[in-house]
């Protein structure tokens, strides 16, 4: 369920951030929603989460049908500024889609938002994940490459905000104790890339590199994903990992020139 806050700042514009809940009350389960699920979903009254719909309605980011509600792709409008002013994914998607042709692999950029990395540009190959990605999805940051990239730039404050309370085992891999989650991103500090294997999913390899701007500070990272069953790691060594690292240097050089 996702709910409005409570106790919050003088500045605080309450009805935004409820208007923003009612957006996201919505999603691929829930595509329609009735006024009454709205309310239950946000935690608002059937009155308040009425108003809200109808605003949002007169300003075109949902329609309805008389009873139930859905958002419209005017919606879209809000991630793509997001995406717009962020440089990376027009500067980086030639480079991607020139790597995941050489490789034959997916390949993806996403940045850190709190505990979850957010897929921000993806060149999909054949579908090797059980789960849909395409652009504004989310995944935990600490059992996928592309989030422990980002993770290990952060310093011991920030990554303990940064991480979920409890490090959830989504498969018998998964590194689930932050202490040795520590060990192995002062690793990936060190060498400039993260491998993950099968620790999101059964059968799932990636590697991930960080993207830099002009100061040298992490502002995405990229991957290649892969099977297991079709690469095997010496290969990831080999073959994957100097074309990402070479690939990521390249975009980063084209960042700092913006």
């Amino acid at each position: 369920m996702r709910g409005v806050s409570r106790g919050v700042p003088a500045d605080f514009v309450q009805s935004l951030e409820r208007g923003l809940a009612v957006i996201q009350s919505f999603d691929a389960e829930h595509p329609q929603l009735t006024l009454s699920e709205v309310a239950a979903r946000t935690g608002l009254t059937r009155a308040t989460a009425r108003r809200l719909l109808l605003t949002l309605a007169d300003l075109g980011y949902v329609s309805s049908n008389g009873r139930n509600f859905s958002l419209t792709p005017r919606v879209l409008d809000i991630g793509y500024a997001y995406l717009s002013s962020l440089n990376v994914q027009q500067i980086a998607q030639p480079s991607l889609e020139a790597l995941s042709e050489r490789v034959h692999e997916s390949v993806s950029v996403t940045v850190l938002d709190g505990a979850d990395i957010v897929y921000v540009a993806r060149v999909p190959t054949k579908r090797i994940m059980t789960i849909s990605l395409g652009l504004g999805s989310r995944l935990p940051a600490y059992c996928t490459s592309m989030g422990r990239v980002l993770l290990a730039e952060l310093d011991a404050d920030e990554l303990r905000r940064a991480l979920p309370a409890e490090l959830e085992r989504h498969t018998q891999h998964t590194i689930c104790s932050a202490e040795e989650l520590g060990v192995v991103l002062k690793q990936v500090r060190a060498q400039g890339w993260a491998l993950v294997d099968q620790e999101l999913e059964i059968g799932l390899r990636s590697v991930a590199a960080p993207l830099r701007d002009a100061s040298g500070r992490a502002v995405a990272a990229m991957n290649i994903s892969t099977q297991v069953a079709r690469t095997p790691v010496e290969q990831i060594h080999d073959d994957l990992i100097p074309d990402l690292v070479a690939t990521a240097g390249r975009i980063s050089d084209a960042l700092a020139k913006r």
